[in-house]
């Protein structure tokens, strides 16, 4: 290389030379853009890169590199504030807006990398432009790279996408009427987000029950990985203790927790409104709800049949057993027909043969000689009459038209006596053992026994303290145990019971049913007969008597093994026996003289009342 001095000092002589080399000539083709702004240049068209023309010039086409188009905004650039880093959109920096997250890593690289050729500021600066590095756009520009080329970074940038639509169709007419339409690009957006792939698809009108089914379950249970930390007001490196760091870590977590709800709550209310709209669903629905009303009348259909069925077995049933219950009839009524016909025939007889001894009887002058005598003969014949069988009547008839008529009479009375006694016996015992066993059941509790005189004072207690008094069944009871002759203490709850036991109405219907029972029998037993004047003197005593016994209020009710007993003793004991009725409350457990003479007393007026009721229409046909 050949080596030319120049002089250098204002053409002085002795200044020192500088060496430098000789120019080489080198051929220069004039083409392409860059050699455009230097003709711009040259003729002084432009001072700066950044002039209008000069810009024009590098936004002039996008980059194509290896089929990877990157768009090159140089405006958008110029405007970015690397301050703001975090409001920009990185992928349209770099030139992938298009692409944005479908773009690869090199996709992202070859971006950079074409950026960093273009935009570089040495490049620019080398191009005459003038370049603050501080605020210059290429800061921009690595923290794009920086973000998008880490995958963790990306990810959180991803989740927020400035890019990303999250609007929510709703549940509209013109939704239902275009579904497809409408719900087919929001899901296909959002299916980004899902953590499993592949994600199903909205499918059409035609698609299965079960694909539907499967879609909505999976959105239903959508698991998405979005995540936005990208938007963290504070950044925990800029904390200045660890204490501080922790401090925006827990208020960056919090916000984030938020976010994360109100992104589940987006996808839910999404699905629902597209399950709601879903015209698939509504067809499903209606599918469903005819296929239960099938199915709900087939049900009613059968059991419409069971019920008739039923019913006709009922019907035939009914009729077979109305049938054999008219054939039964039919036999018990002739049986009871033939029973009816041999008992009227029986009564018949029983009533001739009881003629006959009431007859013979008279007619033999009862077998005594005395008056009061003859009258208990008379009983005697009544007793007999009522007490024996028309077997016992007939021979006994028979027997009283022969020689030894005395003798057979006096065996058929002692006979009957003997009964009596056995009768009597038998209805002592089962009264003792009927009350027995009911108050055996109550030993351990003597609170429970009440005897005749305290149920009288019972009674007068209620009458003497009403309803309303202030503790009125402690006040009773402490009347009946001033004025008892027992040990027996009450106490309130023990009067009260015996109290509505003497009040209640199966009580009450007891009584009437007794009364009834011993009205019969002793109608009966006492039949008017012919008597002397002595028998009614003494009934006419009896009757005085027992008119003069005090009214007891509330007695309780005779039972039907009570009245059995006192019927029997006044059988056993005649009008003519001494200290009659002392006898006779003896035989009855339980009863005193002046209550058996009450009794009968009111069995006397039952049958004298019932006699004039009969002989009331009598005088009316008179």
């Amino acid at each position: 290389m050949t080596e030319i001095l120049l002089p250098d000092g204002g053409g002085d002589e002795l200044a020192p030379r500088i060496r430098i080399s000789r120019f080489k000539v080198r051929v220069v083709e004039p083409i392409g853009r860059w050699f455009e702004a230097y003709m711009l240049r040259q003729h002084r068209l432009t001072n700066s890169i950044s002039d209008e023309s000069t810009a024009n010039v590098l936004s002039e086409k996008p980059l194509e590199t290896e089929g990877l188009v990157i768009e090159d905004d140089v405006e958008y650039l110029r405007k970015l504030d690397p301050r703001k880093w975090k409001d920009q959109d990185h992928y349209a920096v770099l030139g992938l807006k298009s692409l944005r997250y479908r773009a690869t890593e090199e996709d992202i690289r070859k971006a950079y990398r074409q950026k960093v050729l273009r935009h570089h500021p040495d490049k620019r600066m080398a191009a005459g432009e003038k370049v603050n590095r501080d605020e210059d756009y290429f800061v921009c520009i690595t923290r794009a790279f920086e973000i998008l080329g880490t995958q963790a970074k990306r990810i959180s940038y991803d989740s927020v996408d400035p890019d990303f639509d999250d609007d929510t169709p709703s549940q509209s007419p013109s939704s239902k009427a275009k579904f497809f339409e409408v719900f087919g690009p929001v899901f296909e957006r959002n299916a980004r987000w899902s953590t499993i792939e592949p994600v199903p698809g909205l499918g059409d009108v035609d698609s299965p029950r079960e694909v539907v089914e499967a879609f909505y379950t999976f959105w239903y249970d959508f698991e998405s990985w979005r995540e936005f930390s990208y938007l963290d007001e504070e950044e925990k490196e800029k904390g200045q203790d660890r204490e501080e760091r922790r401090w925006i870590e827990k208020q960056n977590r919090v916000a984030r927790k938020s976010r994360r709800k109100e992104e589940i709550a987006r996808i839910r209310e999404l699905v629902d409104n597209a399950y709601n709209c879903d015209p698939r669903i509504i067809r499903f629905r209606e599918e469903e709800k005819e296929r239960k009303a099938g199915e709900k009348r087939a049900r009613q259909e059968a059991i419409r049949l069971k019920k008739e069925k039923e019913e006709q077995e009922r019907l035939a049933a009914e009729a077979e057993e109305k049938r054999l219950k008219e054939e039964a009839e039919a036999i018990e009524k002739a049986r009871a027909d033939i029973e009816k016909k041999e008992r009227e025939q029986q009564k018949k007889s029983l009533k001739k043969e009881r003629k006959v001894l009431r007859t013979l009887c008279k007619e033999k002058n009862y077998f005594t000689e005395s008056d009061g005598d003859r009258v208990q003969a008379m009983e005697e014949v009544e007793r007999l009459c009522e007490g024996l069988d028309l077997l016992r009547l007939k021979e006994l008839n028979e027997a009283l038209g022969t020689s030894r008529a005395k003798e057979a009479f006096e065996e058929q009375v002692a006979y009957m006596r003997s009964k009596l006694e056995i009768e009597k016996e038998e209805t002592i015992g089962n009264y003792m053992r009927t009350n027995g066993t009911a108050s055996g059941a109550r030993d351990g509790d003597k609170s429970d026994k009440w005897s005749h005189e305290d149920l009288q004072l019972l009674i007068k207690a209620v009458n003497l303290f009403p309803a309303g008094t202030s503790q009125r069944w402690e006040v009773v009871a402490n009347f009946v145990n001033q004025h008892t002759k027992t040990d027996i203490k009450r106490i309130a709850k023990d009067v009260l019971s015996r109290a509505k036991i003497l009040g209640s109405g199966e009580a009450s219907n007891l009584k009437t049913a007794v009364n009834q029972q011993a009205f019969s029998k002793f109608e009966q037993s006492y039949k008017p007969a012919p008597v002397s004047s002595d028998v009614s003197v003494r009934n006419d005593e009896v009757t005085a008597e027992a008119g003069e016994v005090e009214s007891i209020g509330g007695d309780k009710s005779w039972s039907t093994e009570e009245q059995k007993l006192l019927e029997q003793a006044l059988r056993t004991y005649p009008a003519s026996a001494e200290d009659r009725w002392g006898k006779i409350a003896s035989c009855v457990p339980g009863r005193t003289k002046k209550e058996c003479m009450k009794r009968f007393k009111e069995l006397a007026e039952m049958v004298k009342a019932k006699k004039a009721a009969a002989a009331l229409p009598a005088k009316k046909k008179t």
